[in-house]
């Protein structure tokens, strides 16, 4: 597996529905690429934040989560209720 096929599989890996063969192509790359490894490490962060942003949309910003990354939730945040801007 190369690491743009390991990019491609995340989604799928996460959901638990890779195939075994393709599971087991994923976790031998994911051992052996410390690149992919922060890459996905990475994902589970974002994905985390994104999910703490969602439940409490009105909650204080934590301290840790970077300024750019609270710049575009807001972005996002206003381009969905107001798909003109």
């Amino acid at each position: 597996m190369t690491c743009r096929e390991f990019t491609e599989f995340i989604a799928d890996f996460l959901g638990g529905d890779l195939p075994a063969a393709e599971r087991a192509a994923f976790d031998d790359h994911l051992a052996r690429c410390r690149n992919c490894a922060r890459y996905l490490d990475g994902y589970h962060q974002t994905m985390s934040l994104g999910k703490l942003a969602l439940a409490a949309p009105d909650a204080p910003v934590p301290v840790d989560v970077p300024e750019d990354l609270v710049e575009a939730i807001a972005r996002a945040r206003r381009a969905t209720r107001d798909p003109q801007t």
